[in-house]
């Protein structure tokens, strides 16, 4: 072999020798390492309301039944559009055939239809769902929290999780007898909410009560809102 040739050759792979060493350097396996986890909480009042309404109605004539079930719920919807702070929204309908005693013969038609109200302001949507349980029913109530709450929550809590988190690599790495740890990997992970249990009315009740002249007074609630800190550290042993 040319003398040019061997020495382009050799810095070939001197060349491809070192290109290797990142890899396998990444390639290494390390040691130390611990997986921790941990998790902070705090209760979050309910800000926001929900109210769900139906109309229901049976009839030998679909199409009269569908009419006057529209009805219902537009007058509702008219009337609770004109309320500032409640946003309206129509929920699901559906209607089912109904039979005779023997289940053969189809005798009429039953529909449902629902409307869902929302609102920050507890006190104007009692009072506008007590106006509208004279042609509507109650299907039910329930609160929960608004993305804005939520965002302002989970914000603040990322800063504990942390703490906690970093607490908790201290100690591990204490326990071990090291002298330092380094932060391999970490993720902040929302845990979303879980509703505080509370005493519940059943809609008939809830009903009767939110139409009575005194409105009726609210108890939200609250959620469990987490933020849970999960990582992995090395820990630097003497």
């Amino acid at each position: 072999m040319p003398t040019l040739t061997r020495l382009t050759a050799a810095l070939a792979l001197c060349a491809a020798t070192f290109a290797s060493l990142p890899l396998q350097a990444a390639d290494e396996p390390r040691y130390n390492q611990i997986a921790l986890r941990a998790e902070v909480s705090q209760d979050v009042a309910h800000d926001l309301m929900h109210v769900t309404l139906y109309s229901e109605g049976q009839n030998s004539d679909p199409a009269k039944l569908a009419a006057d079930t529209s009805e219902a719920l537009n007058a509702a919807i008219a009337k609770a559009r004109k309320v500032q702070g409640v946003t309206v929204q129509s929920g699901s309908r559906n209607s089912y055939p109904v039979y005779d005693k023997d289940g053969q013969k189809i005798t009429g038609w039953r529909e449902r239809a629902e409307l869902r109200l929302e609102s920050q302001d507890f006190a104007t949507l009692s009072k506008l769902t007590a106006e509208l349980l004279g042609e509507l029913k109650m299907g039910g109530m329930d609160f929960a929290i608004s993305k804005p709450s939520r965002k302002k929550n989970e914000d603040a809590l990322l800063k504990d999780a942390v703490a906690a988190f970093k607490e908790r690599a201290q100690l591990a790495t204490d326990a071990l007898g090291g002298k330092g740890y380094k932060l391999v990997s970490l993720n902040l992970n929302s845990g979303g909410f879980r509703p505080m249990p509370m005493q519940r009315m059943d809609a008939a009740p809830m009903a009767m009560s939110m139409a009575k002249s005194a409105p009726q007074e609210i108890e939200a609630g609250t959620s469990e809102v987490t933020i849970s800190a999960d990582g992995v550290i090395e820990v630097q042993l003497p």
